[in-house]
């Protein structure tokens, strides 16, 4: 039985009926025409999202993706890594002490695996190094993510590789050239040590652009786009406010009064409306900024995102 099948059998009600009726939309708005755009909050990456993501990136079912800084490097970090990573299943039961074991060993705890410092972020390091190098020696500035499509084009690292390189979402979008939003890259691995290599005088902080840049950039993006643009947000935090943010930039802040709303919506976050924090803000509130219209299909999926969408996508997938 396909995932689609399973899903359209079982998937029947409550949050799990939530999920099937997404997905349902969502193929529909890509079979007439329509593209996705992806926003990815958390370790999307380190959950291995890449497994199922890069085929929906090969299949150009996605426009753009906006992500976190750390979603952009810890796809790379398992790229090159991923027989280093130590897996912890007994995570909850962890004492203080055994979290300062884990750190003496250079080992980053996310959940339930860790990531190594030598064989994952101190490798990548020192090859980006290279590439934020030449950039400022040609007098280049690169948005953080070109400077990783840089690094992964030029097949420095294809020996490296330790995880199939086909479940790498960010290399398959580097060799689609897909738009990719990173805000507030700065909170991140790569971004700290930039800022301390930046400190050091090693680099200039013009090698990396900002999320000023960013924002230009997507306004750009989001005016030339021919295609309805369905937006699926992953958690949610600066990741999935910083995109959707562009419709009502336009229209309230530019007076462009021609350009679309998102054409679709789903969110999946384990938040709640209680809290008063854009993760758990229900669609219909979109209305109320000028993000989303009142006939905009909206769906709120209370669940883990590393559960459902490698469900949605291999609905989307038929596989």
């Amino acid at each position: 039985m396909s995932i689609r099948a399973f899903v359209d059998e079982h998937y029947r009600h409550f949050n799990a009926g939530t999920v099937r009726r997404a997905a349902v939309s969502l193929v529909e708005h890509l079979e007439q025409g329509g593209r996705l755009f992806l926003t990815l909050a958390g370790a999307m990456s380190t959950a291995e999202i890449g497994r199922s993501l890069a085929d929906m990136i090969r299949a150009g079912h996605i426009a753009a993706i906006s992500c976190t800084g750390a979603n952009l490097e810890e796809d790379v970090f398992n790229l090159v890594a991923h027989d280093s990573y130590v897996m912890v299943p007994e995570h909850e039961d962890l004492s203080p002490e055994d979290e300062a074991g884990l750190l003496e060993r250079k080992l980053n705890r996310v959940t339930d695996v860790c990531i190594p410092e030598d064989a994952a972020i101190r490798s990548i390091e020192h090859h980006l190094m290279g590439v934020w190098r030449s950039a400022q020696e040609a007098s280049e500035s690169l948005l953080p993510h070109e400077h990783l499509y840089r690094l992964l084009r030029s097949g420095v690292l294809a020996e490296s590789y330790q995880a199939d390189p086909n479940n790498s979402w960010l290399l398959a979008a580097a060799e689609a050239n897909l738009p990719l939003y990173v805000p507030g890259w700065e909170d991140s691995t790569l971004g700290n040590i930039f800022a301390a290599r930046c400190s050091q005088g090693q680099l200039h902080p013009n090698v990396v652009l900002s999320g000023t840049h960013y924002m230009t950039d997507l306004m750009a993006f989001y005016r030339s786009c021919s295609s309805p643009l369905a937006f699926l947000q992953s958690g949610g935090g600066i990741a999935g406010d910083f995109p959707i943010c562009v419709v009502p930039l336009l229209h309230q802040d530019l007076g462009d009064g021609n350009v679309p709303l998102w054409s679709w919506f789903c969110q999946i976050t384990d938040a709640t409306a209680s809290y008063g924090g854009y993760s758990g803000a229900p669609p219909n509130e979109k209305i109320t900024w000028g993000k989303l219209g009142v006939d905009t299909p909206k769906f709120n999926v209370h669940s883990d995102a590393t559960i459902v969408l490698p469900l949605i996508f291999g609905y989307v997938l038929d596989l």
